[in-house]
């Protein structure tokens, strides 16, 4: 609900603040007081485009600030948090407009983009204007409407669920085909690739081990010669080295206990003897396993090839990456063993969520069907009331494909004329007759459909007497349970009002001025009067003014 509006520098308007009612507000004044300026300047809060040519006065800034009470609507709340803006019940939409041009818009005090204010707006005002009626000839906004008078937003959603889960796994079923048609051109030269290297059968890191062993063995006369040389100095040389470490410790034992450094060095020494024993030793060992065998080079010379071919042809570097792609191509070979029950499995899953997508939609299609004839008959009645009562509107649904709502195609059609020709509302309505015709449709789903607050401007073009009565029967009546600001010219409509606002030039130091302000009962009653009969109502003209606003 929107309680307060305050419009700065816009215009010829200085400054104005205007408290909505929460019912019916109904908006008067003469052709050219500024009624339309005044919609303007709340289009820009609204997220509507900015233009510097409303400032009059360049000296200062334009300010429009819309204040909103959201009574904690879902749909609010959730749009505060998706941008992290404070969720307060009072919602402030700011718009400055710089005396260059630039825009600015505001969310709760938080800069915001024209686009996030857009969106927002369209959850808290539904503007509707003459020639606003675009949606009424769109698929979406027609489907609403049945669904909000049958009561479909249940089933619709479990319907939505069914579906995007039957789409999905529809989608990898899809996927799953492609993936066994590519397996299947492919399963050929996977096996070639497998058994080529499950005809190999290496083990882990066999070919850098390999590798290794061919320099030892290459080079197998050098290492033993080296061997050889080193085992005869320790041990086996008219003076081997161990012996004379010996004979070094046996010259320095008699004079342990006369230094104290001594004794440290014999332990040193005899370690030193025990640690080349051990040496020549392991030398010894290595010798005896050190052996030139040419069929074993031979053989890993063979292996080494056909590994590196194979490196070479996969572009890998090492035995265990060869491993890893033996068991890829394993996982593949099996995968096409196996897809084929994959597939038929999941066939069975579609085929299970598109029955139950098929009974919901089903379910859905029935319930939007029994509220055609309901929703054409009272359409129809109160275009009637509303002063085209040879307007007729039809209802057309036809299966469709299973879509995220359902399976119908839904049309309005329209008859302005008792022609009996039916043809889609957006190619035969007139602005005025989509005017009346939303406002009809508007009511009947009010109490159906969280609609927010509701403009109207000037829908009433075209209309007067017991037509326009109607109007304002129509608009007193959902305003009953939501806000509604009227901008009209008919009195009929504004003796409907809760609060009603009169739009006025004055002439402000030398300069022409809008402004508005509430009437009173009396003021009220004038107001309505100078619309039935001009400037200087009559006494007649007062009494029916009076009338209308107790009526």
């Amino acid at each position: 609900m929107l309680t307060k509006l305050h419009i700065q520098n816009y215009a010829i308007i200085d400054e104005i603040e205007i408290n909505f009612s929460g019912n019916l507000n109904i908006i008067t004044g003469e052709t050219g007081a500024g009624k339309s300026i005044l919609m303007g300047a709340l289009s820009l809060i609204l997220g509507e485009r900015a233009d510097s040519s409303v400032l009059v006065n360049s000296s200062k800034k334009c300010f429009i600030e819309g204040v909103f009470h959201t009574h904690h609507k879902p749909e609010v709340l959730s749009f505060l948090q998706q941008y992290e803006l404070d969720a307060d019940d009072e919602l402030v939409l700011r718009r400055e407009i710089a005396a260059n041009g630039k825009s600015r818009a505001f969310i709760n005090d938080t800069p915001a983009t024209v686009q996030q204010l857009k969106q927002l707006a369209s959850l808290l005002v539904d503007l509707h204007q003459q020639f606003d009626t675009l949606e009424l000839g769109d698929s979406d906004f027609q489907r609403e409407v049945l669904d909000a008078l049958a009561g479909n937003e249940p089933v619709l959603n479990e319907f939505r669920k069914i579906f995007q889960q039957w789409q999905l796994i529809a989608k990898e079923l899809e996927l799953l085909k492609d993936q066994k048609n590519a397996f299947t051109k492919e399963a050929d030269y996977h096996q070639f690739l497998f058994d080529e290297l499950n005809e190999l059968a290496f083990r882990e890191n066999e070919l850098e081990e390999l590798d290794q062993e061919l320099k030892v063995l290459s080079s197998a006369e050098g290492i033993k010669s080296a061997l050889n040389k080193v085992f005869y100095e320790l041990r086996e040389s008219e003076q081997p080295v161990i012996t004379n470490i010996k004979q070094l410790i046996q010259q320095l034992q008699p004079f342990a206990d006369m230094h104290k450094d001594l004794a440290a060095i014999i332990v040193r020494l005899q370690s030193t003897q025990v640690e080349l024993q051990d040496i020549a030793g392991e030398i010894d060992h290595v010798n005896d396993h050190i052996q030139f065998d040419e069929k074993r080079i031979e053989w890993i010379n063979q292996r080494l090839a056909e590994g590196y071919k194979l490196l070479k042809k996969h572009a890998l570097q090492t035995t265990n990456e060869l491993l890893a792609l033996q068991q890829d191509l394993s996982k593949k070979l099996e995968a096409v063993l196996h897809i084929d029950d994959t597939i038929l499995a999941k066939e069975k899953e579609v085929a299970a969520l598109y029955k139950e997508a098929e009974q919901l939609a089903g379910r859905i299609s029935t319930a939007r069907q029994q509220q055609i004839k309901p929703l054409e008959s009272e359409v129809n009645r109160l275009l009637s009331q509303v002063g085209m009562p040879n307007a007729k509107l039809k209802v057309e649904l036809k299966d469709s494909t299973l879509h995220q709502y359902g399976k119908d195609q839904i049309d309005f059609l329209f008859d302005a004329n008792k022609s009996n020709r039916f043809e889609p509302i957006r190619k035969v309505a007139s602005g005025g007759e989509l005017s009346r015709l939303m406002l009809c449709i508007k009511s009947l789903v009010a109490a159906s459909i969280d609609l927010p607050t509701m403009i109207f401007d000037e829908i009433d073009t075209g209309i007067s007497g017991e037509a326009a009565k109607q109007v304002g029967l129509i608009m007193k009546n959902m305003a009953a349970n939501r806000q509604i600001i009227c901008i009209t010219h008919q009195p009929q409509i504004a003796g409907k009002a809760d609060a009603h606002f009169f739009v006025y030039k004055e002439i402000v130091e030398n300069a022409v001025k809008t402004n508005i302000r509430l009437l009173d009962t009396d003021e009220r009653i004038t107001a309505i009067a100078r619309m039935l009969s001009g400037e200087k109502p009559t006494a007649a003209a007062l009494e029916n003014a009076r009338e209308m606003m107790m009526n």
